[in-house]
């Protein structure tokens, strides 16, 4: 079939489904309603269904007071249980696929359970509305008179016992429907290579040729492997490698830290980024508009969700609310439900809603990714906004970062102690130093409180890391390529002191 041709049709069949995406946005909460009691009844002969009867769940009410909250810890016996090959424990089709997690608050691995369902009507269905809702906002777009450069993790799938497992975009990959394959590169052979830097070099190899429109991956291993591609075609800027580049989807971690670094790379003003919100427990939100910085909360995925208000996330009697309850502005846990057979699960992360109509997004962080040593309740989102407005006065450019406490010890007080490793380093460290602490007093009212006269926290701290640190305390870890994160703050001081003993 002609490229023309071609590009035509997928526009075409993509469009199609932007009259479903309006009926959730139209009927949101019956939507998620339906999600639920689909679910429930789907599963009520599991074991699960049986020990909560399920059959007899008719509304949200029952099913929040029937079925408890938990954690991955307090399901891994049943997951467990199911690896070793039995079956209707959790979801009544048969699942074999896992998507391993180490996570960056717990070396244990995680195994996720990826069902049938979560890979057709969740992940695949979602990259079709990522691609759907992007050509409905660019109809000149010529996406598919190209290929999709993506950039997935550095892990095969490896087999036991039955039950296959590795990174979700292994797994992605390697079930991926033939139109997919079709149009992405690198080979599916170079993408589930398990060796990253040798895996780097196969990227380049095969993709500098191809004539590519899109790029797809997480953005601190995209950069690298942009930079490598630069460096390897002695090119200046990445239009000069592929001219007909036009979009960059991504997601994983914030966006922030390495925006002005693309726009460098990327020095296009027509240049469009788009970042979706996905994880191994499922898909849950994509950008669907042009330079907006939130995110649409995906409906009809078989996820139902609920959401627990993070100033009440610890205490022993915390409630979740359903979609239809949460308020603009508020930092929420969230909780899913999903047609892979997590019920009522801690995925881990958190978001505030800026829109109710539609349901939009950010990602704030994570329940366990935040510094509350002293009652600051520093999260994420704090630390990126900070960070970008003082590199702006600074003139500095950031490529990696991690933070954490300096506990209180006799008549000290305490503080907190970050690692940054500049692309461009300020001239003046202690500029740079109180410019960041007073930006996160202008953005954190808790963190403004406990600075008051250093009533509490003194001056943060800051080192310059060397050239590469992160990157090697990655290798180190074993943790290099596609899905692996640099733990940004974290409550305990184990990073900071690995990269501190690295950095000397």
């Amino acid at each position: 079939m002609p490229i023309p041709l071609f590009n035509s049709i997928a526009s075409w069949l993509l469009k199609k489904r932007y009259h479903q995406i309006e009926l959730f946005l139209k009927y949101p909460e019956e939507v998620q309603e339906e999600v639920l009691l689909q679910l429930l009844e789907i599963a009520e002969d599991t074991e699960i269904g049986r020990n909560y009867d399920f059959e007899s769940i008719r509304n949200y009410e029952t099913f929040r007071e029937r079925v408890p909250i938990i954690s991955y810890e307090e399901m891994e016996p049943i997951i467990e249980r199911t690896r070793r090959g039995e079956q209707n424990l959790f979801w009544p089709t048969t699942v074999k696929l896992f998507a391993k997690s180490s996570g960056t608050t717990n070396a244990k691995s995680k195994f996720i359970p990826v069902s049938s369902e979560a890979l057709e009507d969740c992940h695949f269905k979602s990259g079709k509305d990522l691609l759907c809702l992007y050509l409905n906002n660019n109809e000149n777009s010529q996406l598919f008179t190209g290929k999709s450069l993506r950039l997935g993790g550095s892990k095969e799938l490896y087999e036991d016992n039955g039950s296959f497992f590795g990174d979700l975009s292994a797994i992605l990959i390697d079930n991926m429907p033939l139109w997919a394959e079709f149009s992405s590169t690198p080979s599916n052979k170079v993408s589930l290579m398990s060796e990253w830097e040798t895996k780097l070099h196969a990227i380049i190899q095969e993709s500098m040729q191809e004539n590519v429109t899109s790029l797809a991956g997480v953005p601190s291993w995209m950069l690298v492997l942009l930079n490598n591609m630069l460096e390897e075609t002695g090119k200046e800027n990445l239009f000069q490698v592929w001219e007909n580049l036009e979009v960059y989807f991504h997601g994983g971690v914030s966006f922030s830290p390495y925006r002005e670094q693309y726009n460098n790379l990327l020095p296009k003003k027509s240049f469009k980024y788009y970042e979706i919100y996905n994880a191994s427990e499922g898909f849950f939100a994509i950008q669907d508009r042009n330079n907006a910085t939130d995110l649409l909360l995906m409906l009809d995925y078989g996820i139902f969700y609920e959401f627990i208000p993070m100033d009440t996330y610890n205490e022993i009697d915390s409630q979740a609310i359903p979609l239809w309850q949460v308020e603009i502005g508020i930092n929420y846990a969230i909780i899913i439900t999903t047609n892979s057979g997590l019920w009522r699960y801690k995925i881990g992360d958190t978001v505030r809603f800026t829109s109710k109509s539609p349901y939009r997004i950010r990602v704030t962080g994570r329940t366990k990714h935040h510094i509350n040593v002293f009652g600051e309740e520093l999260i994420i989102e704090n630390a990126e906004e900070a960070l970008r407005s003082v590199c702006i006065k600074a003139n500095a450019e950031i490529k990696d970062y991690t933070a954490g406490p300096i506990f209180m010890a006799g008549k000290e007080k305490g503080a907190h102690e970050w690692v940054i490793e500049f692309r461009t380093p300020p001239k003046d460290l202690d500029y740079f130093t109180e410019f960041l602490d007073n930006a996160l007093k202008s953005l954190n009212s808790d963190y403004e409180a406990k600075r008051y006269n250093n009533t509490t926290l003194t001056m943060p701290k800051v080192h310059v890391a060397r050239e590469n640190l992160f990157y090697d305390w990655l290798k180190e870890n074993d943790k290099l390529g596609g899905q692996h994160k640099i733990p940004r703050l974290s409550n305990k001081r184990d990073y900071i002191e690995e990269l501190l003993r690295m950095n000397s």
